[in-house]
């Protein structure tokens, strides 16, 4: 048996953090999600193509048998992949590989280089371009969307995505390792394509939607009070921060969306609206692009903050009590 210790989940989450934060993503090409997403429509596709398969409890059943297959597939497989690295290449090799697992399931220069493209947009007066630009974030139709909304809808995304895009998959990862982080990210895939309240997916999809409601309950109340510790640390209104999320945090059908971008309207002192469905904050001051900037500061310290209160405490809390070696010493 091989000694498992803690070392290469550390480097393998401080440097999962900087290749995101340097590189972000490759091409959907060279992508795992992407690829996962590719698996998703293709069965789903099948599915939708068989109308003998059309009940509302049979679209139930094999949404529910296979989601809970493909997210067990997701830890499994990269489970063993680990478990070979560390045992046939040793702890070096197995830190890369946590380290590229890791940045395949955070995006937070993908987050930013999205908002750039809609200022740049923006700034230029191409208001066609920021609307195109923010559809492929967000699920509302951005067509008609004036600018206060178009930002508006930019710093709400901002928000939601620090907890499903960021620290959900390090939170998982601080439980799990990297498999954990890589399941998450395929319950997260599922709900982007499939876990929708319409029509086509609301039976097939729901169990989808139900998982990733549970997978980030937790991170989503973390992540909108260590928001609210970001917003005192960069000068923004933290007492603010805290009154909105705690008053506007359930205004969301989400029962865990409401929580970051409550607190983020709040820590800038603004109202964030999406028409006919919810409204967060007050309108003590304007929507800006400079907000929007803010928005991202906030989300880059929420991160740096819930890797040094929440993950590294807890790897290392995990390896005193064996839990590592349990997983990974095999």
């Amino acid at each position: 048996m091989i000694e498992t210790n803690y070392e290469w989940l550390l480097i393998g989450l401080i440097g999962g953090f900087l290749i995101d934060i340097i590189f972000g993503d490759p091409s959907n090409r060279y992508h795992p999600v992407s690829w996962s997403g590719i698996l998703i429509g293709y069965f789903y596709k099948r599915f939708n193509n068989n109308q003998k398969l059309k009940s509302e409890k049979y679209e139930k059943f094999l949404g529910t048998v296979f989601a809970i297959i493909f997210v067990s597939l997701a830890w499994l497989l990269t489970q063993l992949l680990i478990n070979i690295l560390h045992h046939f290449f040793g702890i070096i090799v197995s830190a890369i590989a946590a380290a590229l697992i890791l940045k395949t399931t955070i995006a937070v220069k993908s987050m930013e280089q999205h908002v750039i493209k809609i200022v740049d947009a923006l700034q230029l007066g191409d208001i066609v371009e920021a609307r195109r630009s923010l559809s492929l974030i967000v699920r509302r139709d951005t067509l008609k969307l004036s600018k206060q909304y178009i930002l508006s809808a930019a710093i709400e995304c901002i928000g939601e995505s620090t907890v499903d895009g960021i620290i959900s998959p390090i939170f998982f990862y601080s439980l799990l390792g990297p498999p954990g982080s890589f399941a998450y990210r395929a319950v997260n895939t599922l709900d982007s394509m499939v876990g929708y309240t319409t029509d086509d997916y609301k039976n097939v999809g729901w169990m989808s939607a139900w998982l990733d409601t549970v997978f980030n309950y937790v991170p989503a109340r973390i992540t909108s009070y260590l928001m609210v510790i970001s917003a005192l640390i960069i000068g923004s209104d933290w007492k603010q921060s805290i009154k909105v999320l705690f008053r506007d945090h359930n205004n969301t059908v989400s029962p865990n969306a409401g929580y970051p971008m409550a607190a983020m309207a709040g820590a800038l002192r603004i109202r964030l609206e999406k028409i006919g469905h919810y409204s967060l904050g007050e309108n003590h001051e304007p929507l800006s692009i400079e907000k929007c900037w803010k928005a991202i500061s906030i989300m880059k310290l929420t991160t740096i903050l819930f890797i040094i209160v929440w993950t590294i405490p807890v790897i290392l809390i995990l390896y005193i009590v064996g839990w590592w070696k349990f997983l990974f010493g095999i």
